[in-house]
């Protein structure tokens, strides 16, 4: 019954968006995997459902949403999770050296950086990328299916393979703990530091680089800009709503919203790339690098507790002072 029920979901993502679906099917290039239309056009299902969560979207917004994603990175994805040949091949040629690359800088973060290490972080990955038939049989689970396309696909198999990195170090520590405390040589500490270890060490230090620069480039934004950002994201209107009260047309609020982020995201990437300099009692800080800016931007993404609010409060005091 449930796959009925999911079957007739996509039955009805599909038909109602039937010209957007043809039109990003032949922008993502699926064609050169062989990758079907309906295969395709789940996968934009799954990852619209997984950005608006159940919220109420209006076609023009799930649509400005698709169209937003990285959709050769996405068609690629879906299918190797497929498991189709030609999107293996060409998967394993692009992206090996490279997943092998960002394991080396993960473990010199670690002091345990060396090529076969690097080399079998990486490569643990493949098994849980092609996916695992679940025991008696059913449907192959591929890790694939965790990428929405919001990110470049080489940002998120760095994040995953941070994670994995954590996982194993988890892992190992526990192993060594109990063997240890059967010969009476047990750090008791140990196991309590264990658990609390972070996904990535850099990750807290990116989060807190992108507030300061997403704060910053919204207190830049007009009056305006403010009002519909603070309508979208923070009363939930819809964009016929807004545009209701703004007596305009929602296409107009939805281009105008479009380009207020697109705006900001090029103003913090630009900040981050940038550096800070010292100030307030804080020391400079370098530049990132392109690669590390999209990693802070897919972990944004995340569960990430930015006060949307506070910061829309900061630029209304910033650009609309009291009078005197």
């Amino acid at each position: 019954m449930a796959q009925e029920s999911t079957s007739a979901t996509l039955d009805a993502f599909y038909n109602e968006r039937a010209h957007l679906m043809d039109s990003l099917h032949a922008e993502a290039n699926c064609a050169r995997w062989g990758l079907s239309r309906k295969c395709f056009a789940d996968t934009l299902r799954r990852s619209a459902e997984k950005r608006f969560r159940g919220a109420h979207a209006s076609d023009a917004e799930v649509e400005a949403y698709l169209k937003s994603l990285h959709l050769e990175d996405l068609a690629l994805a879906c299918a190797c999770g497929e498991g189709l040949e030609a999107a293996w091949e060409f998967f394993v040629a692009h992206f090996r050296q490279e997943l092998r690359g960002a394991a080396r800088a993960i473990l010199r973060t670690s002091g345990a950086g060396d090529e076969v290490r690097a080399a079998d972080l990486a490569d643990s990955l493949y098994a849980e990328l092609y996916g695992v038939t679940p025991t008696g049989g059913g449907r192959r689970k591929s890790l694939f299916e965790y990428f929405h396309g919001r990110s470049k696909l080489s940002t998120w198999l760095r994040a995953v393979l941070a994670q994995r990195h954590v996982d194993l170090l988890r892992t190992s520590r526990r192993t060594v703990s109990l063997d240890a405390e059967e010969e009476g040589e047990a750090p008791r500490e140990l196991a309590s530091h264990t658990d609390c270890a972070p996904a990535d060490p850099d990750r807290a230090r990116y989060l807190a680089r992108v507030d300061d620069a997403l704060s910053t480039a919204l207190a830049s934004r007009t009056p305006r800009e403010r009002m519909l950002l603070a309508c979208y994201y923070i009363d939930r209107l819809t964009l016929a709503e807004i545009g209701r009260t703004l007596g305009e047309h929602e296409s107009t609020v939805s281009r105008q919203l479009d380009r207020t982020r697109r705006e900001l995201r090029e103003t913090v990437a630009q900040a981050l790339l940038r550096g800070a300099p010292a100030q307030n009692g804080r020391g400079a800080e370098q530049g990132l690098d392109e690669a590390q800016v999209e990693l802070a931007f897919e972990y944004a993404l995340e569960d990430w507790p930015f006060d949307l609010s506070r910061a829309l409060s900061k630029g209304e005091a910033a650009v609309d002072p009291p009078e005197k």
